[in-house]
């Protein structure tokens, strides 16, 4: 389903998935199989999201983020992918972020460039993650810090 008043360029989007208005995909972005991708959302064209992944209202995913099966992403949840911006001058390839599989990023949390978070991890809402989350991590705060583990057997 590909809500009418969405701007849809991508012919790579999955069996399943739902696209909801105002949405705008990049022709060179790859989504899965039953993803949900809600209102207000930007996929930028060298983005890759797996299988069953749901993506809240008011997310952009930019050029160099890849994120793996069964991901939920928060509502305003921020990605970036340049270290250093400036207007009009472009690095020679962004950096590569990688949500792994069944990652969770909560609400308004912020990711910075060149991130992997890892399988099953939980990051807080408002989180601003400035470096690699490892597996089962669930992490809070700014900059986000290890609160605990979560016992991965709890997840398919």
């Amino acid at each position: 389903m590909i809500h009418p008043l969405s701007y849809v360029q991508s012919q790579s989007i999955g069996a399943g998935t739902k696209v909801w208005q105002f949405v705008v995909i990049l022709p060179g972005a790859v989504i899965g199989n039953d993803c949900n991708i809600c209102a207000h959302t930007f996929i930028e064209n060298e983005v890759v999201l797996g299988h069953r992944v749901t993506v809240k209202s008011g997310v952009y995913l930019w050029d160099g983020l890849t994120i793996e099966d069964d991901v939920f992403i928060g509502p305003c949840v921020a990605f970036s992918n340049d270290k250093y911006p400036r207007s009009k001058v472009y690095p020679d390839a962004f950096a590569q972020t990688l949500v792994k599989r069944g990652a969770s990023i909560g609400a308004n949390a912020t990711v910075l460039p060149g991130i992997v978070l890892g399988e099953n991890c939980m990051v807080g809402a408002g989180a601003v993650v400035t470096r690699d989350v490892p597996d089962n991590a669930v992490v809070a705060g700014n900059p986000a810090r290890i609160v605990r583990y979560i016992d991965a057997r709890s997840f398919p």
